[in-house]
């Protein structure tokens, strides 16, 4: 953060200055490596991803969507293209990749209507049994022998600096409706502990990151039996249903999206105090989503849309504490949602960017520049 707004007089100021760029210099130093991330809507052109270096993003976070990345059939084979072509800028761009392995092909998972949402699909299930956990199986080893520290794709693309990817992220907010039509701890388990099987025999030092949980999705508290559970009860439950799986992840993730920033804390305490209770607390917590909109205020229809300065307002306050608080809470990354807006994806992905239309920056990406030690 500036000093801006700290000063009073000319001899007052200098001091706190000092005592200011103190602080900040040890609380950058006891971050982890690679702290600040983002996760992109579109593939960020050649352009754009120099643009992100140098404002100092460190990791991002990419989807590896196996439905449309083998929706052809059983037999047919996984088409990495996409996937390779942000491999290779991120690694020409010192950026690491967090992938997340997501998504079902209708051959393998049929899809139904969310529960309470006649427009909107999921799969009626997890890959977590039978032939559609075998072919699941299939394409998590894919990938991870694809990229991982032994990866096919550094030997076919010697120019490419070798960046292996080393931390696979297991699926996206699997206790929301919308990622999984029907939310099932024990199936979540079942699917985390042949990930871990599948992600071991490609690559043997490769790490498994549990889903991004939402933390709170709507009714998770007030309903006796939620269609989407609150993120610390589908943990536990998981932790209980699933025996052995605590050996099965060696990180846990979070998606704590917030109406303000200062209810965090509630938030990430409870997915931190399910952990304690299994006593498993030794497990660094990823904030793998976070963000709100640029859209302007409207709470009818959108607690998350801040205005531009509301957005930028949020992110500052929120990147504050989660930097002050990362030892306790044992943070090891953060990723703003988004890099770029996306019309009709979700009821705040059209102004969640950092960046508009045009790739032209907002207020809120020169307050991530402030934390990441980049320029705007």
């Amino acid at each position: 953060m500036g000093l801006s707004g700290r000063v009073r007089a000319f001899t007052a100021a200098l001091v706190v200055a000092l005592v200011g760029l103190t602080a900040i210099a040890a609380s950058a130093s006891a971050l982890p490596v690679r702290f600040w991330g983002v996760v992109p809507q579109a593939i960020p052109s050649e352009e754009q991803f120099t643009r992100l270096q140098v404002g100092g993003v460190k990791t991002m976070r990419v989807p590896f969507d196996w439905g449309g990345l083998q929706h052809g059939g059983k037999t047919t084979p996984i088409n990495f293209e996409g996937i390779d072509a942000i491999v290779e800028r991120a690694a020409k761009h010192n950026v690491e990749v967090l992938p997340y392995l997501t998504g079902a092909p209708n051959w393998a998972v049929p899809s139904v209507f969310v529960p309470g949402d006649n427009k909107a699909k999921a799969p009626a299930h997890l890959p977590a049994a039978g032939a559609a956990a075998t072919s699941w199986s299939k394409f998590v080893k894919e990938a991870v022998a694809r990229y991982g520290s032994t990866g096919s794709f550094w030997a076919t693309h010697p120019a490419v600096p070798k960046k292996p990817i080393k931390v696979w992220q297991i699926w996206n907010e699997p206790n929301f409706k919308y990622f999984v039509a029907k939310p099932n701890p024990a199936e979540y388990g079942r699917l985390v502990k042949l990930s871990s099987t599948a992600i071991k025999s490609a690559d043997p030092s490769g790490q498994l990151l549990l889903a991004g949980m939402f933390a709170f999705p709507k009714g998770c508290l007030k309903e006796k039996k939620p269609k989407s559970p609150c993120a610390d009860d589908f943990l536990d439950q998981m932790y209980k249903k699933t025996p052995g799986v605590k050996t099965k992840f060696q990180w846990v993730a979070l998606h704590p999206y917030t109406d303000k920033y200062q209810e965090l804390t509630t938030s990430i305490e409870a997915f931190r105090n399910t952990l304690i209770k299994h006593k498993d607390a030794g497990k660094g917590l990823w904030i793998t989503e976070l963000g709100w909109s640029s859209k302007p205020v409207n709470r009818a229809t959108n607690i998350f849309a801040k205005g531009e300065a509301g957005q930028a307002t949020q992110l500052k306050g929120a990147f504050t504490l989660l930097r002050n608080r990362a030892t306790k809470w044992k943070l090891q990354r953060v990723y703003w949602f988004s890099v770029d807006d996306s019309i009709g994806t979700c009821n705040f992905c059209d102004g969640s960017g950092l960046f508009g239309d045009g790739f032209v920056p907002k207020k809120s990406w020169y307050e991530y520049v402030k934390f990441a030690g980049g320029t705007p």
